[in-house]
């Protein structure tokens, strides 16, 4: 624990570490001295009202809740008359339900095939098989001419760990082809093999605009990714959302490409790509010119539309705290209508992603809103928008949010539910970086389980969410995900169904609500963060970030600007 940690959650916490080693801790009714009305408010929280939450956000009549889209409206409307019949009031700006959000959809018209060519020869990569490109540009058309292809390594600049892929190259209109992940083989180098921001595509993206390059292309394996090639082509195709521009730098094509042909690139500049990957794990390298050049033109549909974030407020009881505020994140947003699978279906239902996550916040709204006496602080709940766009919806709100970043207790996000059943342990994206450590870790014990941390660290969670734009405004935050070590079934089993799940079911349209199943564990998972966010909404004091956490200095200068 933190020397500066919650001192109320600490000594709850500490209390709980004493009852299971034997002493005798203060009598309470629950973790963190929650009394019993609070604790049997959440033991309500039951899978019939998850499932009925999941059946209704799922259903083909929403057509995968594509932003922007008919569904969406409908999505939003669906949210705001649950949020009224529960008695919050309108959260958002102006006295309404909704937090506007506009965005511009890009819909890329990409050739059949990218030409790359040397003087000795040429390479054509096929659309979709072997590249997918998006603009980078709001703009009916992006272009890059005979523009030279330079590898950069993993196109890192990060001079805390004293790596620089660029070393002062000169990459303005070029194409730089790059790996992607975070060099992950030392522990004390970008946390090991937890992957960081700088491994994530829309860093890799935004580096490269910074140095005017003309393109960047990422080279897509399964490991470094965290998903398959497939949802890189389901993802990546079809309208592109984002904010409306705002003069930020930008690339013309953002891209990826597989191994295979990142392969076959490599072998037209006269090089290998294992050798290249090697020379790229080392400090010492440099931007490699491959020699090729490329030109590749694509059309563009620019429209805008607008999205929304649903905001319900309930207020705080104690006149102290009543203006700070403990906000619950889920987005309500999926894939729409896209490509069709092998059986015909071409609506992505998101019903794990994320049609459970918002159920079992609506189911915690529903707990807090039967309790006989508000929580101390007030209770926000945010359905954020376009989150499968990039995090689009809460980074308007961390913009433009209705409470200010330092009166803002927590945020606890929940995107995905567990459906394979109850588990012995929890997993907490961000363990490690906070006081909040104390609350999940006492809320878990009172449930007779233990707290892991991000159980696959390479996929770079934390910042793949929107709890991340909570955090760069400083809120402390909790990502809470499935367990992996299943009750009743054999080590590795649980495992095992996630990857499985990731594989063949991520961003597809056959993530749908099925009799398959269990609601046992999201229950589970539901009462949990119904705890935690309680024991924070009670507390005397706010959390805090770990001293030294990357994120530590934005939540001191929120909190010196409420001074």
């Amino acid at each position: 624990m933190p020397d500066k940690a919650l001192p109320s959650l600490a000594l709850a916490a500490l209390a709980v570490v004493a009852a299971c080693r034997g002493t005798a801790p203060p009598a309470v009714d629950g973790p963190l001295g929650l009394p019993a009305d609070v604790m049997a408010a959440g033991e309500a929280i039951d899978a019939a009202f998850l499932r009925g939450i999941v059946e209704r956000l799922a259903s083909d009549e929403l057509e995968g809740r594509g932003p922007g889209t008919p569904g969406d409206a409908k999505t939003r409307e669906i949210l705001a008359a649950q949020l009224e019949g529960l008695g919050y009031e309108p959260g958002g700006p102006g006295g309404s339900w909704f937090q506007p959000v506009d965005i511009v959809g890009v819909t890329t018209t990409a050739p059949a095939t990218w030409s790359f060519r040397t003087a000795s020869g040429s390479v054509d990569l096929a659309s979709w098989d072997d590249f997918i490109v998006t603009s980078g540009v709001q703009a009916e058309s992006a272009a890059v001419d005979d523009a030279e292809v330079v590898f950069v390594g993993y196109g890192i600049q990060a001079p805390e760990y004293g790596w620089d892929d660029y070393k002062g190259a000169d990459v303005a209109g070029k194409v730089l082809l790059m790996l992607n992940n975070d060099p992950d083989w030392d522990p004390e180098l970008f946390g090991g093999n937890r992957r960081l921001y700088y491994g994530r595509w829309s860093y890799k993206y935004e580096i490269a605009a910074e140095l005017g390059a003309a393109g960047a292309v990422i080279i897509h394996t399964t490991p470094s990714a965290g998903y398959p090639y497939q949802v890189v082509q389901t993802s990546w195709t079809g309208p592109q959302f984002a904010l409306p521009a705002a003069g930020e730098p930008t690339v013309q094509i953002e891209g990826w490409v597989t191994q295979e042909a990142a392969a076959r690139l490599a072998g037209l500049a006269g090089r290998d790509l294992e050798s290249l990957v090697a020379a790229a794990r080392e400090r010492s390298f440099e931007p490699v010119p491959l020699g090729i050049v490329t030109s590749l033109a694509i059309a563009n549909e620019v429209t805008s539309a607008s999205t929304a974030n649903v905001a319900g407020l309930l207020r705080g009881s104690d006149p102290g705290l009543a203006d700070e505020v403990v906000v619950y994140t889920a987005h309500h947003d999926h894939l729409g209508i896209g490509p069709p699978d092998d059986t015909g279906d071409a609506i992505y239902n998101g019903a794990l992603d994320n049609a459970s996550g918002v159920a079992q916040v609506m189911a915690i709204a529903r707990a807090i809103a039967a309790l006989p006496t508000p929580p101390r602080r007030s209770t926000l709940v945010l359905f954020v928008a376009a989150e499968e766009q990039g995090l689009i919806g809460s980074a308007y709100y961390a913009r433009h949010p209705t409470f200010p970043p330092g009166r803002i207790a927590a945020n606890v996000n929940l995107d995905g539910g567990n459906i394979w059943g109850r588990t012995r342990d929890l997993t907490y994206i961000g363990y490690g970086k906070s006081s909040l450590d104390a609350v999940v870790e006492a809320v878990a014990a009172y449930q007779g389980r233990t707290v892991q941390g991000d159980q696959f660290p390479d996929r770079g969670f934390f910042y793949r969410s929107d709890q991340f734009n909570f955090a760069q405004i400083g809120v402390p935050a909790i990502y809470l995900d499935t367990g992996t070590d299943f009750l009743g079934r054999p080590a590795g089993w649980g495992q095992e169904q996630i990857e499985a799940w990731e594989a063949a079911t991520y961003h597809q349209p056959s993530d749908e609500l099925d009799d398959a199943w269990s609601f046992d564990g999201m229950v589970e998972d539901a009462r949990l963060a119904y705890a935690c966010g309680m024991a924070i909404a009670q507390a005397d004091e706010m959390p805090t970030w770990n001293p030294g956490d990357e994120f530590e200095a934005a939540r001191l200068a929120a909190l010196a600007a409420e001074n």
